[in-house]
């Protein structure tokens, strides 16, 4: 249950700082190390790239959740938002800052036309429990991941 109320706008270049200790909260959490150009990279992405989004959550005024997402096209349905990032200060996690924050971006893309929200886990993350509440869960789905071996040539198929 939530205690207070949770306040969510878009990412301001004031917010870089906090933003930048939760990303690297998440980096650790899921065992990802970045380079500083890459937090640099990322974060001009989220304030200057008009198709990647990136919110934060505050309780109190002080900045608890970030997330970032991005809007695209879909063959069969109505576009899609891919809610790539969403990492809540564990200091405050179960107080319903994460649930506010999914609803809050598909209010965001359903506004913008792209009213299918989707993203990813792990199969053993806690945030599970909150994810098979809020999202409908996809028994038997499996996510692939393919980068071509560069080396190749063209005709080595």
């Amino acid at each position: 249950m939530m205690d207070a109320v949770v306040e969510i706008s878009f990412l301001t270049e004031s917010d870089r700082t906090r933003w930048e200790v939760l990303a690297r909260g998440k980096d650790a959490h899921f065992e990802v190390e970045r380079d500083e150009n890459s937090y640099e990279r990322t974060w001009r992405r989220l304030l200057d790239d008009e198709r990647i989004r990136g919110i934060a959550a505050r309780l109190d005024g002080r900045i608890v959740a970030v997330a970032h997402y991005l809007f695209h096209a879909s063959v069969w349905y109505s576009g899609k938002c891919y809610l790539a990032d969403l990492f809540v200060d564990p200091e405050v996690r179960r107080r319903g800052v994460a649930t506010a924050v999914i609803e809050w971006v598909a209010r965001d893309a359903e506004e913008h036309g792209f009213p299918g929200l989707y993203w990813n886990t792990l199969e053993d993350a806690p945030a599970r429990a909150l994810y098979d509440k809020v999202g409908k869960f996809h028994q038997g789905l499996i996510y692939y991941g393919y980068r071509r071996d560069r080396s190749q040539s063209a005709t080595q198929r």
